[in-house]
């Protein structure tokens, strides 16, 4: 009995020592850190936003400012200091200096994060006081990487092909791949069979308010370019087809029956028949009509890319965006669709679907969350200046 007290004993001394050390250490590392703000550390005041200085004022570097704008107060823009190339009108921030002068800036604004967001780079970038600034503690990112954190989409007109080829991502294991694959089988079959009953319900609505055939077959580019017939409740007038793709000018076709069918989403039921036949994933890019392929091949960076894998009946850009009415708006809703394919995974698939049944159960809309481009200057009410 004494033998056990004894080794309870020292090793309640052992556990009391230790804690001792260690809440000594943080006092001690808490009291350097407040003391090394004098001597050029980086240290966060409580309660202020991050603050970021911003190296580029072109396009990249504009569409970062509107993106913390929208975003409210969480970030601090401290400065710009511009790309003597760039021929952009100076950003609403102070504009501090040149590129040269970054370590003599850096002391001076003491950022937490510096963005890099130059339009040209190559002998203009800073390395050794980039480098020095790392090394005191303040996070130095990529402008392209820190824009898709950002906003979960691609900043295509930034981007360069050996970016995409180097960064991370792009990277699906094949056990991923069968099993999302198996959950788009499973799930489309237990939809069929759920939904079965509202089929001729919605077949004869449409027969009884307009003239044409039910469901109707489009042609669409799948994956590696092949074409298949998707297949859709109809909701338009059959007659009277002006060859437009955009949904703003097929407004005035839309049938009463069909204008309850888009707000249910009840149109998009034939394309688990899709899925099942091995044409479409629940998840995915949106499959775009043959028509508009090559508009957008020609006109939209990495547009090819979407053909590497099966469209889906809902995607990431479906979730977050809404309907595409304009090239540039169709380059948007790209961005959403080259983060899912270089993040795609089961739990991205899932929160995807997630977000889906959030829309069809609630009837809400997709986000959209997108900042406004101009050419004007930028609203500076959303984040603060140093």
């Amino acid at each position: 009995m004494y033998f056990l007290w004894t080794v309870i004993e020292s090793n309640f001394a052992l556990w009391a020592a230790c804690t001792a050390v260690i809440g000594m250490g943080l006092f001690a590392s808490r009291t350097l850190r407040t003391r090394s703000s004098a001597a050029g550390g980086v240290v966060r005041t409580p309660g202020a936003g991050e603050r970021v200085l911003i190296l580029g004022s072109g396009s990249l570097a504009r569409e970062l400012i509107q993106e913390m704008e929208a975003r409210g107060s969480r970030w601090t823009i401290v400065g710009v200091i511009p790309d003597v190339r760039s021929l952009e009108p100076a950003p609403p921030y102070p504009v501090l200096g040149s590129l040269e002068d970054l370590d003599l800036i850096v002391g001076k604004v003491r950022p937490h994060r510096i963005v890099v967001a130059l339009d040209e780079r190559r002998g203009r970038l800073p390395v050794g006081p980039l480098l020095e600034s790392r090394v005191r503690g303040v996070a130095v990112e990529e402008g392209v990487e820190f824009y898709e954190r950002l906003t979960r989409r691609l900043a295509i007109d930034a981007l360069t092909p050996s970016a995409l080829i180097f960064s991370g991502g792009f990277q699906r294991r094949r056990i991923a791949g069968v099993v999302g694959r198996g959950m788009s089988l499973v799930l489309s079959a237990i939809g069929i069979a759920v939904t079965a009953p509202l089929w001729p319900l919605i077949a004869l609505a449409i027969r009884l308010d307009s003239p044409g055939p039910a469901v109707f077959r489009q042609e669409r580019v799948g994956r590696g370019g092949r074409k298949f017939g998707l297949l859709k409740f109809r909701s338009m007038h059959a007659e009277g087809q002006n060859g437009s793709s955009w949904v703003r000018d097929n407004t005035a076709r839309i049938t009463r029956a069909g204008r309850f069918l888009r707000w249910s989403h009840l149109d998009e039921l034939p394309q688990l028949i899709n899925v099942l036949r091995g044409d479409m994933n629940l998840v995915g890019p949106r499959p775009h009509p043959v028509s508009n392929f090559e508009l957008f091949s020609a006109r939209i960076p990495f547009y090819s890319l979407r053909a590497l894998i099966r469209p889906g009946v809902t995607g990431w850009a479906q979730v977050r965006y809404r309907y595409a009415n304009t090239l540039q708006e169709e380059s948007e809703k790209m961005r959403y669709d080259l983060y899912y394919i270089k993040h795609r995974s089961l739990w991205l698939d899932l929160r995807i679907l997630a977000r889906t049944a959030r829309v069809l159960l609630l009837g809400l809309r997709p986000e959209r969350k997108v900042a406004a481009r101009s050419t004007a200057s930028p609203r500076t009410s959303g984040v603060r200046a140093a």
